[in-house]
């Protein structure tokens, strides 16, 4: 698995104009985001508003910090995301609006498109026993410092750090972890 370094994740404007998204990591890499077939990203989101809208893609939401933030998915109800509540899938072509709590919040935001590929998001918090992913892309992010042991080698993780492989791995802790750990796989005939 590769490390990636928090500070390497690359800053771009959301596509609505209203904030700024880390990519953390893109497939196929460097494509814009009208040409990917799967995208990870973190964002601070600091106001109530619209969320960008993306023909096509499945999205998955994870709360990372921030007290909470309340999701209105046209055709799919509200809900609350908080940084204890478990990640929220949702279609990306559905109009969202979000409302905060109390406050800003991180969130980890997956997105796929639909025709290639699908996701899991899973949060793994406290000592860890092994864990597999079976995904054919694994991507782990560390929300807050965390030491895993992949594959036998031992990994510290500054937070926001991510560590992206393909295939499978086993994935333990090595004392307490907070990590959000993403599983990719390809669509049959895709």
């Amino acid at each position: 698995m590769r490390l990636l370094k928090a500070a390497d994740h690359l800053r771009m404007p959301w596509k609505n104009g209203g904030g700024e998204t880390a990519e953390i990591a893109v497939h196929p890499p460097g494509t814009g985001l009208g040409g990917f077939d799967w995208r990870v990203s973190m964002a601070v989101v600091a106001m109530d508003g619209p969320f960008s809208v993306f023909p096509g893609i499945d999205r998955t939401l994870a709360l990372l910090d921030g007290e909470g933030m309340d999701l209105a998915i046209e055709g799919h109800g509200a809900h609350r995301l908080t940084p204890a509540s478990p990640p929220l899938a949702f279609p990306g072509d559905a109009a969202t609006t979000a409302r905060l709590a109390a406050g800003p919040i991180t969130d980890l935001n997956v997105m796929t498109r639909r025709s290639a590929c699908r996701q899991r998001v899973t949060r793994l918090r406290g000592p860890v026993m092994p864990f597999e992913p079976r995904g054919r892309w694994i991507l782990v992010v560390a929300v807050g410092p965390s030491t895993v042991v992949v594959d036998g080698r031992t990994v510290p993780l500054a937070a926001r750090d991510a560590l992206l492989g393909e295939g499978g791995a086993t994935i333990a802790a090595d004392g307490p972890v907070d990590l959000a750990v993403v599983e990719i796989d390809a669509v049959a005939g895709s």
